[in-house]
């Protein structure tokens, strides 16, 4: 059943005439049944570690749009969580995190094998969804990347240039390092744990590989996907696997024949032409309208959604935005993208 859903034959490098569609962060604030569920949970973290709601809110945009993928509704900030960082969510501000910037913060994290205990709500909303989603529908599962994980513990926080991390990398490359290498393995678990409660297709979000260059990008956004697309292949080779290095810019190139990644997301500021002829010979691409059309809508939503379909009609492609759905899209808009893909 799962060879056979159209995320997943996409996935697999076979180009669809109308190609399947989800949306990052699909199930989110600019939904009013999504808001009025968070209420019932009354914070954002537990939301997320309440089985029955996460798998409500991941339900709805499935319910309302008939997506071909549902995506777990969880956040990347839940490994450090599980991992004994403090975490906390403040209307209006974004994650807090208690800090580690040197060797003794980072010697009080828990080992790998504990974090299951903390993220097992997660697990169950998993296997909630495998058997609630209709027949046609692929279940995503997803992890922030180590690098973009990394610079929120570093941090304390989300920050506009990640200099805090940048600033440990330079200063301390030991401490980050090791930081670097519990993150990849607590990634392969839970990615792992993930696959084993039901999802069908894993991403990697790594959503802050624009800030690294050069040799860095090479340590700190390409060897970790390395190691943890490796890892799940070597154990669950069916299991597509997507990687999201925003910002990446040219190392987008070659950047699935080197990872061994099956599908590269593609960010906004991507060329869907560029990208066909230097990206998408390589496998499957992802993307990538700018999310800033589904608050503004008109006519210039419909063009843009038909040129990056036909620009990458010639090869695999799933539909998708350049970054997430923003809080204040427009419903609406998001039917529109659904009529002129699948019209």
């Amino acid at each position: 059943m799962t060879r056979d859903k159209k995320l997943v034959r996409a996935l697999r490098g076979e180009p669809q005439e109308i190609p399947p569609v989800w949306l990052m962060r699909q199930a989110g604030r600019y939904l009013p049944e999504y808001r009025s569920t968070r209420s019932l949970a009354g914070d954002f973290l537990s939301l997320c570690y309440t089985p029955d709601l996460a798998a409500e809110v991941t339900l709805q945009p499935i319910r309302r749009y008939d997506f071909d993928a549902a995506i777990l509704f969880a956040d990347i900030l839940l490994v450090p969580h599980a991992l004994g960082a403090d975490l906390s969510f403040e209307p209006g501000e974004g994650p807090r995190l208690s800090t580690v910037t040197d060797s003794a913060s980072l010697s009080s994290l828990k080992p790998v094998e504990e974090i299951h205990l903390t993220l097992a709500p997660v697990y169950e909303t998993l296997r909630i969804l495998s058997g609630a989603l209709p027949a046609g529908t692929a279940l995503i599962g997803f992890a922030g990347a180590p690098w973009t994980v990394a610079t929120y513990m570093v941090a304390g926080r989300g920050t506009p240039d990640q200099g805090p991390a940048h600033a440990l990398r330079t200063a301390d490359p030991v401490t980050f390092d090791a930081l670097i290498q519990l993150l990849t393995e607590a990634t392969i678990s839970y990615l792992s744990a993930q696959i084993e409660a039901g999802a069908e297709v894993v991403k990697l979000f790594d959503s802050w590989a624009g800030s690294l260059e050069g040799e860095a990008f090479d340590r700190y956004a390409i060897e970790p996907i390395v190691k943890i697309v490796a890892s799940l292949k070597s154990r669950w080779p069916e299991v597509p696997v997507i990687v999201f290095p925003r910002g990446a810019g040219s190392r987008y190139a070659g950047f699935a024949r080197t990872t061994g990644a099956d599908c590269v997301a593609l960010d906004s500021g991507v060329d869907a032409r560029w990208a066909a002829e230097r990206v998408q010979v390589d496998g499957c691409v992802q993307g990538n309208l700018d999310p800033g059309h589904l608050v503004t809508g008109g006519p210039a939503l419909v063009e843009e959604t038909c040129r990056i379909v036909r620009e990458l009609s010639g090869g695999p492609h799933v539909f998708n935005l350049g970054h997430g759905v923003t809080p204040d899209a427009d419903p609406a808009n998001v039917h529109r993208i659904l009529e002129a893909i699948r019209r």
